[in-house]
């Protein structure tokens, strides 16, 4: 297993700005969060009551998302950019329990997620599991870095996931560059698995949650469909295609009542020819 540190640089944790991950946690029940992650959090549930339940649909998108790559695709290694902060089940823990030598490579750029890095990397003897301490921006660290290049076998398919992340980055077009600079290292075979952030089932008052998101130091992005869409130009688009999050295959571990409203997010699943 791989490590890069074990403990939050003191001189990278912005506690006066809120972060993306910490938000995540506090609004799922974690404890890995600040004052002001927790603001925005009960100010955007206050604003948008469903983010609860659309943050809990985009965590069970990833969980089918990982198990469709293992068992039907045969994916035996993964990327996951924007790991976030741990939550049980993780990517490997579903990977490993369908292939037990799967291989993972996480990555974040949160201090903290760097903290809790150990508790990514207790898979499985047979496997193997990495972390990487980098911002999606600069795609060149990630493919660059020691981890990835000891854990991953670029002569095989890599299922290479960004769920909820790019909706961190303004420009369109430097969000279409990260993706594509990581996939084109990827060799045939592999798949892209993206959530990605859209206000058109319920534009109102998302638009006050993303100017919450802005006011305490985070981006928070909304696309369109085509825009979405563009993510997957010259790839294979698995069916169901591009659909809301809690669309795409459901297993029944769905709220029976939820609504197209209440979820703010596409997702989709594309093979690299």
């Amino acid at each position: 297993m791989e490590r890069r540190g074990d403990e939050a640089r003191g001189d990278d944790l912005r506690t006066d700005r809120a972060h993306g991950a910490r938000i995540y946690d506090y609004i799922l029940g974690g404890k890995d969060n600040f004052a002001v992650d927790r603001e925005a959090g009960e100010n955007s549930l206050k604003i948008w009551p469903s983010l609860k339940v659309h943050m809990q649909a985009n965590r069970y998108f990833m969980h089918r998302v990982t198990r469709y790559l293992a068992a039907e695709c045969g994916i035996t290694q993964f990327l996951d950019i924007g790991t976030g902060l741990p939550t049980p089940p993780n990517l490997h823990q579903i990977a490993q329990s369908v292939d037990p030598t799967a291989r993972v490579v996480y990555t974040d750029n949160d201090p903290l997620v760097l903290a809790h890095a150990r508790a990514l990397m207790l898979g499985t003897e047979q496997g193997g599991t990495a972390y990487i301490s980098a911002d999606m921006r600069d795609p060149q660290s990630i493919i660059t870095a020691p981890e990835f290049q000891r854990t991953l076998d670029l002569n095989k398919p890599v299922g290479l996931l960004l769920i909820a992340i790019v909706h961190f980055i303004e420009d369109d077009a430097e969000a279409l560059r990260v993706v594509r600079q990581v996939l084109d290292v990827l060799p045939s075979g592999s798949y892209l698995a993206m959530s990605i952030a859209t206000d058109e089932f319920d534009p109102a008052p998302l638009a006050q949650v993303a100017r919450e998101y802005n006011r305490l130091g985070e981006t928070l992005i909304f696309r369109d469909r085509p825009v979405a869409l563009s993510f997957f130009d010259g790839l294979e688009i698995v069916e169901p295609g591009l659909v809301q999050v809690h669309k795409w295959r459901p297993d029944g571990t769905e709220a029976p009542d939820l609504q197209d409203k209440d979820i703010a997010m596409y997702g989709a699943v594309a093979r690299k020819p």
